[in-house]
């Protein structure tokens, strides 16, 4: 199952998405009889686990059997305003230096353990929602990622046990400010810029994904690929990055984690060539399952 969050009249509404549209579960539901276990919040279908989906799955089942009783419930994916697939996590945990070929490509040492830095909850922003580059910044670069939503507590967890703990996987673009980022060995000031975490459009669910390192992730700048990859060169696939990350801090339903970014990136590229982002460019990540996310740059007012 597919699941978004968009707005209308201001409100936050949960969408499924089918191949007839999105059900708005909020309209879809006030029109059957036996919907008061259906969730209207993506936070509480995800704490809810697996009665919660089942609850969906049996809203998504009546509006395709009666699509005429329900026309007025579903939507058209390219008529609404998406926001953060995730809207409220708790965490925003990244992961750095993941990728082997990216850690080659800025001549970085292979890590031992997991590299984490955080992101806050500023940094989220949706599809096709436009990114401010900072002021203080001339170095925005791109980075594709696949994003874990946890769906579970977890605590401690042993590796083999630990994708049981993930309700689902999105889309992200770890935008990172460079010139800020290095400035001192800590990189949280480069990371967490306003809406410097893109997420969406689509919270695939954990069963829908499959393997989460088998994946093709690519971006792409104006059109122009600049990351083409597998999630399976990640360093530390998705359930050690869990597994590790459940050993030093409770990882709680909604928490997010960022798994690293592939080759590819300005930061990678000879000095003179390096072209960061800029005034209107047009960034879009996709991953293979999870459609893609679009978000144009522009210049802080």
């Amino acid at each position: 199952m597919k699941l978004l969050t968009f707005v209308e009249h201001g409100e936050h509404r949960l969408g499924i998405v089918t191949d007839d549209g999105v059900v708005d579960v909020k309209a879809a539901s006030e029109l059957v009889t036996d919907a008061a276990d259906v969730p209207h919040d993506v936070h509480d279908v995800i704490a809810g686990g697996v009665q919660a989906l089942e609850a969906l799955r049996r809203l998504a089942d009546a509006v395709a059997a009666d699509q005429a009783a329900f026309a007025d419930a579903v939507k058209l994916e390219d008529e609404l305003r998406l926001l953060p697939c995730v809207t409220r996590p708790s965490k925003i945990i990244c992961v750095g230096l993941n990728y082997r070929k990216h850690a080659e490509e800025t001549n970085a040492p292979i890590p031992h353990a997991p590299i984490l830095f955080n992101k806050f909850s500023n940094a989220l922003a949706g599809h096709m929602e436009e990114v401010p580059l900072p002021r203080t910044s001339n170095a925005v670069d791109y980075e594709a990622e696949l994003a874990i939503v946890i769906g579970k507590e977890a605590k401690y967890v042993e590796r083999a046990d630990a994708l049981n703990y993930v309700f689902g996987y999105c889309n992200a673009n770890d935008l990172s400010a460079r010139d800020l980022q290095m400035r001192t060995s800590q990189w949280l000031t480069g990371k967490s810029c306003d809406k410097f975490a893109p997420l969406g459009p689509y919270l695939a669910t954990a069963d829908e994904v499959g393997n989460p390192n088998a994946l093709e992730i690519k971006c792409t700048v104006n059109g122009e690929v600049r990351q083409r990859s597998n999630t399976s060169d990640m360093i530390f696939h998705c359930d050690e990055l869990v597994s590790y990350i459940s050993q030093h801090m409770t990882l709680v339903p909604g928490d997010i984690i960022l798994t690293g970014t592939p080759e590819g990136v300005v930061l990678g590229l000879p000095e003179e060539q390096r072209m960061y982002l800029k005034d209107g460019d047009i960034v879009t990540i996709e991953i293979e399952k999870l459609g893609t996310l679009t978000n144009k740059m522009v210049a802080e007012a």
